[in-house]
């Protein structure tokens, strides 16, 4: 039997009756109807610098269409600098370069998303994220350029698309620099740009690659004040050196995940937040950021079962750095419905069932509060004892399997504590994908969370 946790074990003891969770929960449940509910949310941000904004799964339409909601307001009303998104930093920089007018940007906010075409297309190619593109586009069109808010990139899983940037720009501000750092990254030539390749490669020959890529980003940064007027100026700079940190990190990644998996996540969410870093001092001591991760990266780690495995997330990292600045997590839960998801890493995305919250969960004393869709604010009475103890919250990944969700897909957590509010839709339905999907229904067929 596997080894369990501190969280799951206190799962497992039952704690408090769920008709206790439910009576805590009662007083915090808000209307969510249209957007008028969030004031109490906006509210409650008042003035954080940043806002991270969560999702049950990658594949559901209301957790996109309220993340979308919030974000126009938070920039509208409170003057957000950009939007960062799990997503790899070069596709996410052509989305970039279309919200903000640059002149060699896609012509279409359809053209900059369809072109995600490494698997799951859906995750940012999706009708949702298409309306929010077009509207940012829109919008800093009527603003000067230093006005305009931004579309980035904070994932790490883009090795050779962000080694092949760094070439790309060297060779137009110093060509000298795009020979060397071409060279160095030669070392992953034998992998024929296969990931898992690399990983067991450089597990039997450490330390791989690692030496290469960190000398270009060296080289790269100690060379900034050099390139600052080149081709593209200092933005131009800034993302050639965001894509030398993503193959350092990339690199790093890709090798930790052979010898462990609780490496690799701490690398990959440590990359996130470092980005995150990133982009505030790129856009100043007054900068103002919008997350859109999945719950399990904005979700602090510290208030679930991933304390256990010594894991870390965006969530947390930015609450511990940043708290004094102003951090507000916001997750997001359905009871049941739909989602696009695929059967395994790989397989054709499909529209799946979610079928109703497990019993126990939080999902299913949200559903008990009966108020439908509501928005749940947590602060000091959020406090009550039954609220307190850890209690599945479900995560659904980008493979899933609905028929194993009696076995999985829940995260021992303290709601109050994981986020600072929470959007519950009790009937969700599944976003509309760019690409094209395979509409038939999942027969509650299998699941676990990955892919998150």
């Amino acid at each position: 039997m596997a080894k369990r946790g501190r969280f799951e074990r206190l799962v497992e003891r039952g704690a408090a009756p769920i008709e206790e969770v439910v009576r805590a929960l009662e007083p915090l449940a808000k209307p969510l109807g249209g957007d008028r509910d969030l004031d109490p949310l906006l509210e409650r941000i008042g003035d954080a610098r940043y806002v991270l904004l969560g999702e049950a799964t990658h594949g559901t339409h209301e957790f996109y269409d309220w993340r979308a909601r919030i974000t126009k307001r938070l920039v509208e009303e409170k003057g957000f600098s950009f939007v960062a998104v799990e997503g790899d930093w070069p596709d996410c920089e052509r989305v970039n370069a279309y919200v903000k007018l640059a002149p060699d940007a896609p012509e279409t906010a359809f053209e900059a998303l369809h072109a995600f075409d490494r698997w799951p297309t859906w995750m940012w190619a999706n009708r949702e994220v298409l309306e929010l593109v077009a509207w940012l586009r829109t919008r800093n069109g009527r603003l000067p350029p230093q006005a305009r808010v931004g579309f980035y990139g904070l994932d790490v899983y883009s090795l050779w698309e962000s080694m092949a940037e760094v070439v790309r720009y060297l060779e137009k501000v110093d060509p000298s620099s795009a020979a060397r750092a071409r060279g160095a990254y030669e070392c992953f030539a034998p992998y024929g740009e296969e990931a898992e390749n690399y990983a067991w490669g450089a597990s039997l020959s450490p330390p791989g690659c690692q030496d290469e890529v960190a000398r270009v980003l060296s080289e790269l940064r100690a060379s900034a004040s050099g390139y600052a007027y080149a081709d593209g100026g200092r933005e131009a700079h800034f993302h050639a050196e965001q894509n030398a940190l993503v193959a350092k990190n990339a690199e790093a990644y890709y090798r930790s995940m052979v010898s462990s998996g609780h490496a690799s996540w701490n690398v990959r969410d440590g990359h996130m937040a470092e980005t995150l870093e990133r982009l505030m001092r790129f856009h100043g001591p007054a900068a103002k950021a919008i997350v859109w991760e999945h719950n399990t990266h904005i979700g602090d780690a510290r208030y679930t079962d991933m304390i256990d495995e010594g894991e870390i997330n965006v969530g947390q990292l930015v609450r511990e750095r940043h708290g004094a600045e102003g951090v507000v997590l916001v997750g997001f839960s359905t009871y049941e419905g739909t989602v696009i998801a695929g059967d395994a890493w790989g397989a054709p995305m499909r529209v799946m069932t979610v079928p109703p919250g497990r019993e126990k969960s939080h999902e299913d004393a949200l559903h008990r509060v009966g108020r439908g869709d509501a928005l749940f604010l947590f602060g000091g009475q959020a406090s009550a004892p039954a609220l307190l103890e850890p209690r599945g919250h479900r995560a659904v990944g980008v493979v899933y399997r609905p028929s194993f969700e009696r076995y999985g897909n829940y995260v021992p957590t303290v709601l109050p504590r994981r986020y600072d509010a929470l959007l519950y839709i009790e009937r969700s339905r599944a976003l509309e994908p760019l690409h094209a999907v395979e509409r038939h229904e999942a027969d509650l067929a299998e699941t676990y969370p990955t892919g998150l």
